[in-house]
């Protein structure tokens, strides 16, 4: 493997190899990170195992550890509790009713742009719709062929959440919903285009009445 290694000083190899697992989704075999980081195997394993030894022995909240044929970082199990309640503070984080209210439209109108969800709810959508996103709970669905703006959707993860299966099986609550058609008007009030106003419905005649003025 000489001729394919890099031209990378031996005492970079750790640092190296640190980098790439860092951002590793999965375990890397030595193999690969001897590809990657221009290292023969025999020094890359080696190398492995030291750093291995120095974060136990230095007491790291984490540790490398080669399993299922693969290297990768782990956090220690004596922090796993921390980790835990971290993780699940953010994912189990109860909605405000605006996102609440900002999901049923997306869900019952799906796939529909963050202006027509701003148009139904009346109010500006973006931050709350970040928090769908970051979620998720929505994701991109395409973009609109009229207007080019992003069109959303819900995400199987939101099926799961609200446990069902479908989204034929959402409760019937669309009728509530203003129609995509009715919010053309609100649409270019937004936009500060000219707005026609209502129509006025003729008065009612006075009854007529037999008894004297």
């Amino acid at each position: 493997m000489s001729d394919e290694t890099l031209a990378v000083a031996v005492t970079e190899l750790r640092p190296a190899l640190e980098a790439i697992l860092m951002v590793a989704d999965q375990p890397l075999d030595g193999m690969l990170l001897a590809s990657a980081a221009g290292y023969p195997v025999e020094e890359v394993e080696t190398a492995l195992r030291e750093l291995a030894a120095e974060y136990t022995e230095q007491g790291r909240g984490f540790d490398l550890r080669n399993v299922g044929g693969g290297w990768r970082f782990y956090t220690r199990e004596e922090y796993a509790a921390v980790v835990e309640g971290f993780v699940l503070d953010g994912q189990q984080a109860r909605l405000t009713q605006a996102a609440l209210e900002t999901l049923a439209v997306v869900a019952y109108k799906q796939p529909v742009s963050r202006g027509r969800v701003s148009a139904i709810r009346g109010v500006n959508v973006d931050g709350v719709m970040r928090t769908l996103l970051a979620r998720g709970l929505v994701e991109e669905s395409g973009e609109d062929h009229e207007t080019g703006a992003h069109l959303y959707r819900t995400t199987a993860y939101f099926l799961e959440r609200i446990g069902i299966s479908s989204l034929d099986e959402l409760p019937e609550l669309a009728p509530y919903l203003p129609e995509m058609e009715d919010l053309e008007e609100d649409l270019a009030a937004l936009a500060g285009g000219p707005e026609e106003p209502p129509p006025t419905e003729p008065a009612p005649e006075p009854a007529s009445s037999d008894e004297p003025a």
